[in-house]
């Protein structure tokens, strides 16, 4: 049955909230994600086993051996006796110069026809001599400013907390100003648009209109007519209006959001736990990118050395597979006597090697797919205690006593497989993203338009869709977290209860998207300013504590990117606490009717904005 936006759902005595009893959801899924989880142990496992990192960090000689390692420890360079044959297409088709390559001490053992190349080589050297001084300089600098570097941070730390805080008291007025502010710049707008259009009232000129003087490259031109400026005031205008019969039909919806920021403000009062709730969410996704990465690299070197012929002149086994140890007895050098059997690259013939692609989607896709079911995790733990927060009659002594440990609890023990169902549908669409990329990446070069054109329609909905899904994910997982209901039921509860209320989804969205904005510009400006006055010493305020630094922007860089992501971290567990309590309002309105045995649990301030009331017993 579809219920009417506004009236009560059919009662449920036993609701009690995010504290109910709850049994497992979607275990099919959890299971699926158990087994992915142990396959991709595995295949960590067998690339560890098979992988060499020093393939892609240390050359290789003519035989496979690693310049710098081992028995040539001493001998870290790699040289080419004839650079000039590199210069054969031959290189094109193996990746490899048909001349012997040998680990030396320097560059000083070589022949007269390699000085060039040498010389290339040392300023190559140089360059990355000067790079390495850059890096040591860059180092410096953080030994000597790391301690200020954290004090800045701590700074940002405290101002996040602070406007948090704030925010309860002073959301009304920084959203209403915020709209007055919009509506004072337009009016403005259209104020200077009309002194623009009377001051060019008997310029020369300025009456011809926009049809006649049709298109022109510089669009300066059109600023000295006044049709132009007419048509800017009337545009401003309709805008103004526009603006004024929202404000006026939506007054009362944005009077809801502004309660609900401000009881999102004392709801992260109670659980002030949750704000540093996002510092586990980054030690997970940590151990989850270093895993796919660590694996990633061994897959990627976990092929055995293949030697091919090389010969200068025709060869009937040119370019074929040869042993190096048992190639002088061999048939292929009594055929071609000057031929040599030289390392070509790394690759293999055996099953594992021939599935090693497999393996490497298999660790994209899973990494794609736990990276999304610990962020997933962080999402249902703080709705789960900032539900618990929105249904306890008595708050906080009818709230849990660790309410953020209680709702982890609860999302790994009841809701592992829904958390994994959600995650396991963005992977896919993530994976189809990846793909789509590649596939853009090989036709750069195409001249089919006709495909061009499909697969950017392709690649935008595809962008479209992982937005979509997120959106709904992050609701489902709140509805799983207050009902306990498996995903499909509750991403499908989230969605018609959002539809419902469509116009409030929008206006609470806005307004925290632009409060939070103002939030993190504040934070950043005021830390950044402080950075850049104190580490530039540009004020005699610093100069006796400021730190005598190489590049003085080393500092001021780290501060404003650390205190980003330090507001970043505590606006979004706010900003989850609002669509948490927002949903847990829309389900209050249609679940009670505010009588003595179904009474409403928001607050009063929300109560009196909706001009409802709960009736004594």
């Amino acid at each position: 049955t579809v219920v009417l936006a506004g009236q009560p759902k059919e009662f449920d005595p036993d609701f009690k909230g995010p504290i109910q009893n709850r049994g497992c959801t979607d275990i099919i899924c959890c299971i699926f994600f158990i087994v992915a989880i142990v396959g991709y142990v595995a295949v960590g496992i067998l690339a560890w086993t098979h992988g060499d990192p020093r393939k892609v960090i240390y050359p290789t000689d003519s035989l496979g051996q690693y310049c710098g390692q081992g028995k040539l420890e001493k001998q870290p360079l790699l040289f080419y006796f004839n650079m000039m044959k590199c210069a054969s297409p031959m290189v094109l088709l193996e990746f490899q110069c048909p001349t012997p390559q040998v680990c030396v001490l320097s560059t000083r053992f070589c022949l007269w026809q390699l000085c060039f190349w040498i010389g290339m080589l040392l300023l190559n050297a140089t360059i990355v001599m000067e790079g390495r001084q850059v890096a040591m300089k860059i180092f410096e600098d953080y030994t000597k400013s790391w301690y200020w570097i954290l004090i800045c941070l701590l700074v940002a730390v405290v101002l996040s907390l602070i406007f948090i805080v704030l925010l309860r008291y002073l959301a009304g007025i920084m959203v209403w100003v915020m709209i007055f502010m919009v509506i004072a710049v337009v009016a403005c707008g259209i104020a200077h648009c009309s002194i623009k259009y009377v001051n060019l009232k008997d310029t020369p000129g300025s009456n011809i209109t926009l049809q006649q003087l049709g298109f022109q490259p510089d669009f300066s031109l059109y600023l000295h007519i006044r049709q132009s400026w007419l048509a800017f005031i009337i545009i401003l205008a309709i805008l103004e209006v526009i603006i004024i019969i929202l404000l006026i039909f939506l007054r009362k919806r944005i009077r809801i959001a502004v309660q609900l920021m401000k009881e999102a403000s004392r709801a992260v009062g109670y659980v002030m736990s949750s704000l540093f709730y996002p510092i586990f969410t980054f030690l997970l996704l940590t151990i989850v990118i270093v895993y796919w990465g660590v694996t990633a690299v061994f897959l990627s070197t976990s092929s055995e050395p293949v030697y091919k012929v090389f010969n200068e002149t025709d060869c009937p086994h040119a370019r074929q597979t040869c042993d190096p140890e048992n190639f002088t007895l061999s048939t292929m050098k009594r055929d071609c006597p000057r031929s040599e059997c030289l390392f070509a690259f790394y690759g293999g013939e055996t099953p594992y090697h021939k599935y090693l692609i497999i393996l490497q989607f298999y660790n994209i896709f899973l990494f794609f797919w736990c990276a999304n079911f610990v962020t997933a995790l962080g999402q249902m733990t703080l709705a789960g205690a900032f539900a618990s927060y929105y249904w306890a009659p008595n708050k906080p002594s009818d709230m849990p006593a660790y309410p953020l440990c209680a709702s982890l609890g609860r999302s790994l023990r009841y809701h592992t497989g829904s958390l994994a169902f959600g995650s396991l549908i963005l992977a896919i669409v993530q994976i189809i993203r990846v793909l789509l990329e590649y596939i853009d990446h090989k036709l750069k070069g195409a001249e089919n338009k006709f495909a061009k054109f499909l697969l950017c329609c392709l690649k935008c909905c595809f962008w479209c869709l992982e937005k979509f899904i997120k959106f709904m994910n992050r609701n489902a997982y709140i509805m799983v977290a207050i009902y306990g209901k498996n995903f499909c039921r509750s991403a499908r509860d989230a969605f018609f209860l959002l539809m419902r209320n469509v116009i409030r989804v929008v206006v609470l969205d806005k307004v925290t998207d632009f409060i939070l904005f103002l939030g993190k510009l504040l934070i950043v400006g005021l830390v950044g300013i402080f950075a850049f006055f104190f580490f530039s010493g540009h004020t005699d305020a610093f100069k006796g504590a400021t730190p005598s630094l190489h590049y003085y922007w080393v500092p001021i860089l780290t501060v404003l990117v650390g205190s980003y992501l330090i507001a970043h971290g505590f606006f979004s567990v706010y900003a989850m606490c609002v669509d948490t309590l927002f949903l847990c309002f829309l389900e209050d309105l249609e679940r009670n009717d505010g009588s003595p045995k179904r009474a409403y649990l928001m607050s009063e301030n929300l109560l009196n904005v909706l001009r409802k009331k709960n009736q004594a017993n």
